[in-house]
């Protein structure tokens, strides 16, 4: 039966978009780059202020685990690695109790790792609704149903640059594994530099 679940997510699984394998060995000088070309995106986009957001002068709620899951308030990294964390730990305790049901073959690993990417994605979808639902950015009512759609979209947006950017380092052609360490450090390094600055 958890075979099957995984079957029913193949069609949707073709609609995210993905990086492709590297075809020749990625040399080392190259990894440094894309991996100096990644941190640079997350960068710019932690410094990238949420259009359409009221400014607040109130206290972070997520402020101790902002470095945790590398995010930054009222940016578009507003929500971090923390969707693509979820999902893959979700997944993961899913795979381990054996409700999904996941082959040893790279076609059945590569159903896996595109079913992960798609419910990162909808968790994305849903923290960028609750984000704005829950009056994080101002009350719904003040900012109009439309500036809420944008600032959704944004966040979907970031999600997706996240989940890539994930991916591209996942599949050889950066250093590490991904987002769990180096945007960890990452997100570490430059709360250190800016509050310095």
């Amino acid at each position: 039966m958890g075979f099957k679940v995984l079957e029913m997510v193949r069609p949707f699984v073709s609609i995210i978009p993905e990086v492709s394998k590297p075809e020749r060995k990625i040399q080392f000088r190259e990894k440094v780059l894309w991996t100096a070309i990644t941190l640079f995106i997350f960068l710019v986009c932690c410094q990238i202020p949420l259009f359409g957001i009221m400014s607040s002068d109130s206290a972070d709620p997520f402020y101790w685990i902002r470095v945790i899951m590398a995010s930054n308030r009222g940016t578009l990294m507003e929500l971090g690695i923390s969707p693509i964390v979820t999902s893959g730990l979700i997944m993961q305790l899913l795979a381990g109790a054996k409700i999904l049901e996941v082959g040893d073959t790279p076609k059945d690993r590569a159903l896996f790792n595109g079913a992960q990417k798609l419910f990162g994605m909808v968790i994305t979808v849903g923290q960028a609704i609750v984000y704005v639902m829950t009056g994080m950015y101002g009350l719904p009512s003040e900012l109009g149903m439309g500036v809420c759609l944008i600032i959704v979209l944004q966040l979907v947006m970031a999600g997706l640059i996240v989940l890539l950017l994930d991916e591209l380092l996942q599949k050889g052609y950066g250093l590490g594994s991904g987002w769990a360490i180096i945007g960890v450090v990452f997100s570490v390094c430059s709360n250190i530099t800016i509050s310095v600055l």
